[in-house]
C-alpha cells in the first residue's frame, strides 16, 4: 500500500514552504487521500508506477462517479503539484502528469427566454407614449435579427430596406451583413418612425434610427437599462441582458429547423465553433422538457 507518510511530508512543505491557507491544503489533502485510496484499491503501491494511463483511469473514475467538472479539474490541478513536488525531491524520476491535459472547463450556457417568456417582454412597454413605442420596436427588432446591442444604437436609417424585409448592419471586424426582417418587427420601426423618433428628433438631425429623450442615439448602457427595468415588469426571474435577446432570436430559430451555418451568418460568427453553443442550449432545454413531462415508467 501506498504510505501516507509522504502525503503528510507533502502537505507540511505546503504549510511551510508555500505559506499556503488552512483551508487550500484541506483540499489538497482530500483530493490526494481520495487518489490514494484509488491506487491502493487497484494494487498500484508505489507512485513510480504511475504514468498517463493511470491518471486517465482515475479521471475516467472520477467521471464515473459523478464529480463535477470543476472538482475533476481541481484534483488534475493537485496531482500536477504533487507530482512536480515528487520529481524535486526526487521521489520519483519521471513526471507522471507530464503527458495529462487539464479537462476543459464545462461551457456554461448563456440565459434563454422562452417563447412565452418574450411575449411577456414585449408586451410590458406603455405603446400609448412615445417611449414605450421606440422600446417596443427596439426589442422587437433585437429579436427578430438577434443583433448586437453595439450594432442596435449604431442601426441608421439608411440601413433600413424594410421594403424588401432587410436591414444591414455592420458586426464585428466591420464586416456588413445583410439580416432578414420579420413584418412585425418591420411594423414597430414604421409605428415609431411615424410616431416616436420625429418628437424625440425635436428638429434636430440625426442618422441613427433610435433616439434618446434628446434626440441623440442611444447608448448601449441605456438599452441595458431598459431591458432590466421591463423584465423586472414582466415578473421574469432570469439574469437578462441585451445578449439574451440574442441567444433567445438564435435558439428560437435553430428550434423551428434553421440550418446552423444560417445562423452562424445571421449572428455574423467568423467561426461556426460559437454558433454550435446554440445547439448545446436547444438540446439541454429539450432534455428539460422531456423531463417535466415525461410520465415516468
Amino acid at each position: 500500500m501506498i504510505d501516507n507518510d509522504l502525503l503528510e511530508d507533502y502537505l507540511h512543505f505546503l504549510k511551510i514552504e508555500r505559506g499556503l491557507s488552512i483551508n487550500t491544503i484541506k483540499s489538497y489533502r482530500q483530493d490526494l487521500k481520495h487518489f490514494i485510496s484509488y491506487l491502493n484499491i487497484n494494487s498500484v503501491n508505489n507512485f513510480e508506477l504511475l504514468d498517463e494511463d493511470t491518471i486517465l483511469n482515475y479521471m475516467k473514475h472520477m467521471n464515473e462517479n459523478n464529480l463535477s467538472r470543476n472538482s475533476i479539474i481541481r484534483s488534475v490541478s493537485t496531482l500536477r503539484k504533487f507530482s512536480k513536488y515528487l520529481v524535486q525531491f526526487k521521489y520519483i524520476d519521471d513526471d507522471f502528469m507530464s503527458k495529462v491535459d487539464t479537462p476543459k472547463r464545462a461551457q456554461h450556457l448563456p440565459a434563454v427566454l422562452t417563447t412565452e417568456e418574450v411575449d411577456k417582454l414585449l408586451a410590458v412597454p406603455d405603446t400609448s407614449n412615445k417611449y414605450g413605442i421606440r422600446d417596443r420596436a427596439i426589442f422587437e427588432v433585437m429579436y427578430a435579427t438577434g443583433l448586437r446591442v453595439s450594432e442596435l444604437v449604431h442601426l441608421k436609417l439608411e440601413d433600413l430596406h424594410l421594403n424588401v424585409g432587410l436591414i444591414q448592419t455592420l458586426g464585428k471586424g466591420n464586416k456588413e451583413r445583410i439580416i432578414p426582417i420579420g413584418d412585425v418587427a418591420s411594423k414597430w420601426i414604421n409605428i415609431y418612425l411615424n410616431h416616436s423618433r420625429s418628437i424625440l428628433l425635436k428638429n434636430r438631425r440625426s442618422p441613427f434610427l433610435f433616439l434618446n429623450a434628446h434626440g441623440s442615439g442611444l447608448s448601449r448602457q441605456s438599452i441595458w437599462q431598459k431591458i432590466k427595468k421591463y423584465v423586472s415588469l414582466a415578473g421574469i426571474k432570469k439574469n437578462v441582458t441585451p445578449h439574451t435577446l440574442r441567444h433567445s432570436f438564435a435558439t428560437h430559430i435553430l428550434e423551428n429547423g434553421a440550418d446552423l451555418r444560417i445562423v452562424q451568418d445571421l449572428l455574423g460568427h467568423s467561426d461556426i465553433s460559437t454558433t454550435q453553443i446554440y445547439t448545446h442550449i436547444s438540446n439541454h432545454r429539450l432534455s428539460e422538457v422531456y423531463d417535466k413531462y415525461h410520465p415516468e415508467i
